[in-house]
């Protein structure tokens, strides 16, 4: 391939339509600070998702650091070692114990199992992630949490657009968090939100976001500049015209992998669970080296070989990271899943722009290291 493949890209309408929002922010000279584009993305995200709240911040990470500030959580919380480290690394930012459980090996998510085990006096919180977009068991951490009176925050970066019995996912537990990062289904260039359920707690956030201002002269909170931008918000107006049909390539691309490996033994790939209408965020394959004859850092070094640049989301686990192996919770013995999980995993690139040629050299690519 002369041309490096990603294992996703953003979606790029085409620049004319973006220049007359350019023209407008110049023209109003409103550039940052809550201007018309950031309120009408609000308010479209809301409709859109299905959700009573939005509020917009530069990016995901600070989405999740103010999320967890606007709970006033404090003391451990428990979370997942299978997710990006920013996850992780919002707990260690606000100066919260992260404490980690296994994952269920089916959906990649916290086991609700494993979630009752680890909760002491200590415990406050969970941090849960919708991994690949694909749901969390939702009614079962809601019941743990209301049975030990602790906050539930959604790590939900995957999940823009997900609907669990026909209702977005982004309405379970107090707060969810959106990134708009520009690899995700719906990006912003940089970007996030945070979904939250009452006018009171949007406000609480909207302080937190903007160094904790009310007005010129009266801060509410120690706040932080999270602020999205005019042009940030401007870029997701027009990414909204286009994300129906981003999403239709995304599943049509989805189902050609699912039909070309679906009987490639020791290859498996994610399952949609019933009552799941899903966005189609990644496609990872788990790949066990006894079956299918090569290994998965085998097949991660022959795809990159040829520029197509698979992604092994996620090895390392965050357990395994400096800062967090020391936690008794990082024991290895207690994570046997996601360490499986971790040491299997490729996601394979899928994106509007992905192309029938590149997709068929891609799926080549695996089948001719069959046994090899």
């Amino acid at each position: 391939m002369s041309n490096s493949i990603p294992v996703t890209s953003p979606l790029l309408p085409p620049l004319e339509e973006f220049m007359p929002f350019l023209e407008e922010i110049w023209a109003s000279k409103r550039l940052t600070n809550g201007g018309p584009f950031h309120e009408q993305l609000e308010a479209a995200l809301a409709e859109h998702l299905g959700v009573e709240h939005v509020c917009l911040f530069s990016n995901g990470t600070l989405a999740l650091v103010t999320a967890l500030q606007a709970l006033r959580v404090t003391g451990e919380v428990i979370t997942t070692p299978y997710s990006f480290v920013a996850t992780a690394h919002s707990l260690l930012w606000n100066s919260l114990k992260p404490v980690f459980v296994d994952i269920d090996p089916l959906t990649n998510n916290l086991d609700p199992k494993r979630i009752e085990e680890a909760i002491t006096p200590a415990t406050t919180a969970i941090l849960p992630v919708h991994c690949y977009g694909i749901p969390c068991d939702v009614d079962a951490i809601q019941k743990i949490a209301d049975t030990y009176g602790l906050k539930v925050i959604y790590d939900a970066a995957h999940a823009f657009g997900v609907q669990h019995n026909g209702t977005s996912v982004l309405n379970h537990g107090d707060l969810s968090v959106l990134s708009f990062h520009a690899t995700k289904v719906f990006n912003t260039f940089e970007g996030g939100a945070i979904i939250c359920h009452d006018r009171k707690t949007k406000q609480r956030i909207d302080y937190l976001k903007n160094f904790g201002f009310a007005d010129e002269v009266t801060i509410m909170a120690p706040g932080i500049n999270g602020k999205m931008n005019e042009i940030q918000a401007a870029f997701g107006m027009l990414q909204l015209r286009h994300i129906d049909a981003a999403l239709q390539a995304r599943k049509r691309l989805f189902d050609g992998y699912a039909e070309a490996l679906a009987d490639v033994p020791g290859i498996t790939l994610l399952e949609q669970p019933a009552g799941v209408d899903w966005n189609y965020a990644y496609c990872p394959v788990f790949i066990e080296a006894s079956r299918f004859g090569v290994s998965r850092d085998e097949m991660y070094n022959r795809y990159r070989a040829r520029d197509v640049l698979v992604r092994r989301y996620f090895y390392p686990l965050i357990t395994e990271f400096p800062m967090y192996r020391s936690l008794p919770s990082s024991d290895a013995a207690k994570l046997t899943h996601a360490h499986l999980i971790s040491s299997r995993v490729l996601c394979l690139p899928i994106y509007p722009d992905l192309t029938d040629e590149q997709q068929d050299s891609i799926i080549d690519i695996l089948l001719s290291a069959r046994g090899a």
